[in-house]
């Protein structure tokens, strides 16, 4: 079988550091793979060079030329002044602009009847009927209605939905795409996982949503250390043997650590002249470290936070209402809040979560109805806005600007850099500045700066967007632990089905 794509001997480095060096992979006709692997490991950017859109620094990627390619990106850039019709129907696609004319005549209360007819014949003629079907189908399910609204107007989410909607439209012969289900609500997510698995796909992605992975993906990419490890079968398959290859690692972890003593003692031994010979077993020495220190910072999080009480009376809503125009937010909603609660909120986009979410902590006021909160409430809120900082710092000073330690509950505390060590920041990485970091390493940090500020009542929302799997299970373990009051807005069914004990659905309805 002959791949569809193969990257032979690629190298490529950011910021003076290789994110990968010499690495090989194939991608085969109807292979539906994931890349995994930890936020600033270089997923991304090996996505990039496979869709062509970066060239790597060493190697080469090989492809069929006439191949078509399609990459959804994690933060699409478009041309604010086009409409969504421009950009959604290719001018070179006689189909697409047919079925583009059909569907503004359609919008239009004016339209000439006589050209309607005109258009359905030409539809006709082009074998096109089935293909506007598809079309209306993707384009209404993602919620993209307005085709001559501009680009410019629309949210962030808007923006990847309409991304997405177009590489499903075009229905390229290999398809990349960087976290798909971000922005998309469950419902939406479970349609998607359908529409891949049909037709024989060609499919590389990245996401962080684990039962679409295991739903879509027949086998596991897992880019480690600048190297990639596959595995044939979905999720469950791959964490079984990745248990297994660390297990064996553990017995060369030992052998690492100890080699890495000898080469201590060697390197303190020497005087400061350095022959080739010397040289060869210091780099050797710093390479035996970089994998040691890297196993041994996969640290499991235990972490018995000390907060501030909870008293009796939480937080108590009393008959509230809010509406914005035709939509019914909260139609008399009354609910008392207890000590250590798990409650999930899931709902279509622009239902009102946020808004929800906002009244509770008292940036927003209801339009009628009361909502008190307790005494002792601390809240501690993770926004989709994303990382929040007046001008560069070291990731180290902006965590120690919110506190020097976090205090824990048996006595004692972890330090800043102890902390974001938990939070798999690297000693190296604690002295990056901000603006270095990759996508998903700010928002690491974002959580754990939220984290850090020990709330007694916790509101995430969409907190699993871009974070890649491992921060997922330390975030996990993090909150399985929490003591505190635990609000959760998210479309990760997998990340909501283990963390909450109860949900609000949010229906439109008030």
């Amino acid at each position: 079988m002959s791949n569809f794509i193969s990257a032979e001997q690629l190298g490529h480095s950011f910021q003076d550091n290789w994110l990968f060096k010499g690495l090989n992979l194939g991608l085969n006709a109807g292979q539906r793979m994931a890349l995994v692997g930890v936020n600033g490991a270089g997923k991304s950017t090996l996505m990039k060079i496979l869709s062509g859109k970066i060239q790597p620094q060493e190697g080469k990627v090989v492809g069929n030329k006439e191949l078509r390619v399609g990459y959804l990106d994690q933060e699409p850039l478009f041309d604010a002044a086009q409409s969504i019709a421009e950009f959604i129907f290719s001018m070179d696609n006689v189909q697409q602009q047919l079925i583009r004319r059909y569907e503004e005549l359609i919008e239009d209360p004016n339209a000439d009847e006589t050209e309607i007819g005109k258009l359905t014949d030409e539809l006709s003629n082009a074998n096109a009927w089935e293909y506007e079907h598809t079309i209306r189908q993707i384009l209404g399910t993602l919620g993209i209605h307005h085709y001559e609204q501009k680009i410019g107007t629309l949210s962030g989410g808007q923006k990847k939905r309409l991304a997405l909607a177009k590489l499903l439209i075009d229905d390229p012969d290999v398809y990349i795409l960087d976290e798909p289900t971000n922005h998309l609500d469950i419902d939406t997510i479970e349609w998607l996982e359908e529409f891949l698995r049909i037709g024989n796909k060609t499919i590389l992605l990245v996401t962080h949503d684990r039962y679409f992975l295991d739903n879509v993906c027949n086998e596991v990419a897992e880019l480690e250390n600048g190297k990639v490890y596959t595995y044939k079968g979905n999720y469950s398959y791959y964490l079984e043997k990745k248990a297994e290859r660390e297990a064996m690692d553990a017995s060369s972890l030992e052998k690492n650590l100890n080699l890495l003593r000898k080469e201590l003692e060697w390197m303190r031994r020497q005087p400061k002249a350095r022959t080739t010979k010397s040289k060869s077993r210091e780099d050797n020495f710093y390479e035996i470290e970089k994998i040691a220190t890297a196993k041994k910072q996969e640290l499991s999080l235990k972490l018995e936070m000390k907060m501030n009480r909870l008293g009796g009376k939480v937080l108590e809503m009393k008959v509230v209402r809010k509406a914005f125009g035709d939509l019914n937010v909260l139609d008399g909603f009354t609910y008392t809040f207890s000590r250590g609660e798990r409650v999930g909120i899931v709902g279509k986009n622009g239902i009102g979560k946020s808004t929800f979410l906002n009244m509770i902590m008292g940036t927003e006021m209801p339009d009628t109805g009361k909502i008190n909160h307790g005494d002792t409430i601390v809240f501690g809120y993770y926004s989709q806005k994303g990382l929040v900082f007046k001008h560069d710092v070291r990731v180290i000073e902006y965590v120690k600007n919110i506190a020097e330690n976090f205090p824990l509950a048996k006595g004692g505390s972890l330090s800043a850099a102890q902390f974001l060590q938990l939070f798999l920041f690297s000693p190296d990485q604690q002295y990056t500045y901000i603006s270095k970091l990759s996508g998903g390493e700010k928002k690491r940090l974002q959580l754990l700066a939220v984290l850090f500020k020990n709330p007694n009542f916790l509101i995430l929302d969409e907190p699993t967007n871009d974070l890649d799997l491992a921060t997922l299970n330390v975030l996990e373990n993090f909150l399985m632990d929490y003591q505190g009051c635990l609000l959760l807005v998210s479309h990760d069914r997998y990340f909501m089905d283990k963390l909450v004990d109860h949900l609000f659905v949010f229906e439109g309805n008030g």
